[in-house]
């Protein structure tokens, strides 16, 4: 995924819309604002293919700008966070990529309502907030303004409410779920592979060094465990379960085999 970014960017990064989350927090705060004193422009923004193919175009874009909550506290909360996630990220990344996760993302949601039915940024969103705790899973935020807590907590969470989501919700919500996070799949898919790739390969140096330790063969040769004597040096060594190992089996040499 990396290397065709990589070569989309240089034929059209120049396209590449720099500062996007900027634009789209902007864009929900002043629709917020507005829905104040006009509460029904909020349901005039859902993207609902009906409507656009009876004229209502712009839900193909005011879809994006849907503010997240109701209270002015929670609402500020959300577009500030909403802010940093994506700014974050665009600065990790580069303007290019970023874009190109928040579209792709975007072009998913636009499926799933043809498919499915009418849709809004929720899931997408979503996503953001799950690739941020995935680049960034170390970073501190405080909850609720109080408990300091890692994004990668959060992150699971929110994958827990996802999955529940995708396995009990209406075919509406799991298309939804599975457009908008298609693009967290292509663009991580990688990530997780290497990860448990190198899981493994922990996973496999701490058995070696577990037997190093205990004098058992690790690549085809024992060691005795108290005097570092070595079956390829000529040395007999036995493998004891004894009382005194405490069952568990350890390579000795003859002599502390028999004096242990």
């Amino acid at each position: 995924m990396d290397r065709l970014l990589a070569r989309l960017e240089r034929k059209i990064g120049r396209f590449a819309i720099p500062h996007l989350m900027m634009f789209i927090v902007g864009g929900m705060a002043l629709f917020w604002v507005l829905s104040l004193t006009r509460p029904e422009i909020l349901g005039r923004m859902v993207l609902d293919v009906d409507a656009v193919r009876a004229g209502e175009v712009w839900r193909l874009v005011t879809f994006l700008f849907m503010p997240i909550g109701s209270s002015p506290l929670w609402v500020l909360a959300n577009l500030y966070f909403a802010w940093w996630v994506g700014s974050s990220l665009e600065q990790h990344w580069g303007a290019f990529k970023f874009n190109a996760f928040y579209f792709m993302g975007a072009a998913g949601t636009i499926l799933a309502a043809v498919l499915t039915g009418p849709q809004t940024n929720f899931y997408l969103d979503a996503s953001l907030m799950l690739a941020f705790a995935t680049v960034f899973p170390d970073v501190q935020i405080l909850l609720f303004f109080i408990l300091p807590i890692r994004v990668k907590w959060l992150g699971i969470v929110a994958g827990v409410g996802i999955a529940i989501a995708l396995a009990m919700g209406t075919w509406g919500t799991r298309a939804a779920i599975l457009a908008a996070m298609g693009n967290y799949v292509l663009f991580f898919s990688g990530h997780w592979m290497d990860v448990w790739r190198s899981r493994n390969v922990k996973v496999r140096q701490k058995a070696r060094m577990a037997q190093f330790d205990a004098g058992v063969p690790v690549f085809g040769q024992r060691v005795c465990a108290i005097c570092g004597a070595r079956e390829a040096d000529g040395a007999d060594i036995r493998v004891c379960s004894c009382a005194k190992c405490g069952g568990v089996q350890r390579a000795l040499c003859v002599e502390h085999a028999r004096n242990h």
